[in-house]
């Protein structure tokens, strides 16, 4: 890849890969969901299989899709830029050994510790109602999946390097299957049903695991572990990734500043956050974090090669995709919030009021949806450069004005009555994502690092006016939530396909007659 110029037009090939494997696994995720919502609700037992399940995630997001993504690409891509091709495997495999046995003794200590991991990340669930026994027995079975998913991020980070993005993204296909066989298949053969749940998380990360192997086969890739703590590219990766642990999760953290909030909130509250973030997480995924997965790689090569006007370009390339599509999904969300909770989650044990309380987390989180979708291509832009301690510094900030502004909301909402507390915790989160964003923007622009292209104000009017005429078909088109809790399966399912179709549509018709062009996003094939 040295010396080729990477343009727009391959960008949006790549991202176009990740995003289609990606779609495959956020169906499914939605599926999984969907399956969540009618055999377990916001339930006690859901809430304890929520929790159990968040802190190997929450874990994974640092060791795994943030920290090691941070530490591992910009090395490897230096070493296959920079040093033979024995080097980068030497690299490879020193990281694979030192990484895999930090990952297991951590594992091992998190097994051992379960109760005092609960103990601390939902202490409301210290009681009588048996939610902090059940949730520290399945912590027991869910805490090695980050022992597993850490080491695909290894091998999928691998992949990404040798521009294998397709089965990197494919992989949590597996994790969503077995997940949706658990609670059907499982479950109802199980005297503690929600256990099926737990158990499937643990096989699911093997799977996950034995998957790519052959795929690393393939490109003669796959790593000879081996201890080498003290190898100088384990090092470097090291250094990049201790302070990534918290510099690109932050939103995780805030996450689980609202959790532990949200435990003392009553039985429910966890679940309805989770949902709503399902569903937010949907639009995200799908592109937010597929153009991030992509624009990494590139981003670190460019800056290795010192082609910092390419690296200007791709990073001013993103940002004008993430306004196209982050602002409508996040509108879209926001005025579609209880046809889209009913559709795919009302039924079975779900209940008419969890639809609007969930609804209602949904609003508030996707007023955040623009601020997570930045973070995601910002961050990047200082790992590819190998500095990761000022978005730990922004970061900070972001994680204290979340927990103030959740202490404030939860207690203000609390002392009017307002049934829908754990709503303020989602705002909280979206406020700390929105100013993440921004300071991590501000500090790019001030380091000279990006530097916008033409026609930024023109496309700014053009989304503007587009989002309008969408938001416009959408209230035509709208109907009170009691047509959607009477409505038949098949009438909420076309009704709501139809409206989300006419308004992306319209949105699309009016960037057109605009005049919007691929021009003006600076993709230019070659």
């Amino acid at each position: 890849m040295a010396g080729k110029k990477v343009t727009g037009f391959k960008l949006m090939l790549k991202t176009s890969v990740v995003s289609g494997m990606t779609f495959l696994s956020r169906i499914l995720g939605l599926v999984r969901d969907i399956v969540f919502a009618r055999y377990f609700g916001a339930s006690l037992v859901m809430d304890a299989f929520l929790v159990a399940n968040r802190i190997p995630n929450m874990l994974r997001r640092f060791f795994a899709e943030g920290a090691f993504s941070a530490g591992f690409v910009p090395v490897m891509a230096r070493y296959r830029e920079k040093h033979s091709h024995e080097d980068a495997r030497e690299f490879v495999d020193a990281v694979a050994g030192t990484f895999g046995v930090t990952l297991f003794l951590v594992t091992l200590a998190g097994v051992i510790a379960a109760p005092l991991l609960v103990a601390i990340v939902a202490p409301g669930f210290i009681g009588e109602d048996g939610r902090f026994e059940i949730a520290t027995l399945m912590l027991r079975f869910t805490f090695p999946y980050l022992f597993f998913v850490s080491l695909t991020a290894f091998a999928g980070g691998i992949l990404n390097t040798y521009g294998r993005f397709a089965v990197p993204a494919f992989t949590p296909v597996i994790l969503n299957i077995v997940l949706i066989a658990g609670a059907i298949w499982l479950s109802p053969r199980l005297e503690e049903p929600g256990m099926a749940l737990a158990y499937a998380v643990f096989i699911a990360g093997v799977c996950q695991l034995l998957f790519q192997v052959p795929f690393l086969m393939r490109i003669r890739a796959l790593p000879r572990p081996k201890w080498a703590i003290g190898h100088e590219g384990v090092r470097r990766a090291g250094r990049l990734m201790l302070p990534a642990i918290f510099g690109s999760s932050v939103a995780q953290l805030n996450v689980l500043v609202g959790g532990i909030i949200a435990s003392f909130l009553g039985v429910g509250k966890i679940s309805y956050l989770y949902y709503s973030d399902r569903l937010m997480e949907f639009p995200l995924g799908l592109f937010g974090i597929a153009l991030a997965t992509v624009t990494l790689p590139y981003l670190s090569r460019q800056w290795a090669n010192e082609s910092h006007e390419e690296f200007s370009a791709t990073l001013d390339w993103s940002m004008k995709l993430v306004l196209l599509i982050a602002v409508p999904a996040a509108l879209g969300l926001i005025v579609l919030a209880e046809p889209l909770v009913v559709t795919l989650f009302y039924g079975g044990v779900l209940s008419a009021d969890d639809v609007e309380m969930t609804a209602l987390a949904l609003q508030a989180f996707a007023a955040g949806l623009i601020g997570f979708s930045y973070v995601k291509i910002l961050a990047p832009a200082y790992f590819a450069r190998e500095d990761t301690k000022t978005p730990v510094k922004i970061g900070l900030i972001a994680l204290a004005v979340n927990f103030v502004l959740s202490v404030t909301l939860a207690w203000y909402l609390r002392s009017i009555g307002f049934a829908g507390t754990h709503a303020g915790l989602a705002l909280a989160i979206s406020v700390a994502a929105i100013l993440n964003a921004a300071l991590l923007y501000r500090g790019l622009i001030a380091d000279a690092v990006l530097r916008h292209s033409p026609g930024w104000m023109s496309l700014i009017g053009q989304v503007a006016i587009a989002n309008l005429g969408m938001l416009l078909v959408i209230d035509r088109l709208h109907r009170p939530l009691v047509w959607w809790l009477d409505a038949t399966v098949i009438d909420r399912v076309a009704w709501l396909a139809a409206t989300i179709g006419a308004g992306a549509g319209t949105y699309f018709v009016v960037l057109v007659v605009l005049g919007l062009r691929s021009s003006s996003l600076g993709i230019r094939p070659h």
